[in-house]
């Protein structure tokens, strides 16, 4: 019997995994928390503003402001986790006794 290996078939739109122009190997870690952090921002401005044009009668649904409202705030309590984690890591990496 062979074994697959399972993938998932759900995407985020914040983390899709896109094929950038460099393999993940040549892309610094500061060019690669830039990108993500403008892809929060974006997530957050898009939620803002459909929450604005339904609160000004525009022809918005609620779910779509439901939805890119979830997701902002997904994405940003990710963000705030990653951050904790990195912390967390340098921390230790600092008690270490050489």
């Amino acid at each position: 019997m062979e074994i697959n290996k399972i993938t998932s078939t759900l995407t985020t739109p914040l983390l899709d995994k896109e094929t950038p122009k460099n393999s993940p190997s040549e892309q610094n870690f500061g060019a690669l928390l830039a990108e993500y952090l403008g892809k929060v921002n974006q997530a957050n401005l898009q939620a803002e503003k459909l929450s604005q044009d339904l609160a000004l009668g525009k022809n918005v649904e609620l779910h779509q402001v439901m939805l890119a409202t979830e997701q902002a705030s997904l994405a940003l309590q990710l963000t705030v986790q990653i951050r904790n984690k990195v912390i967390e890591a340098y921390q230790e990496v600092m008690r270490m006794q050489v």
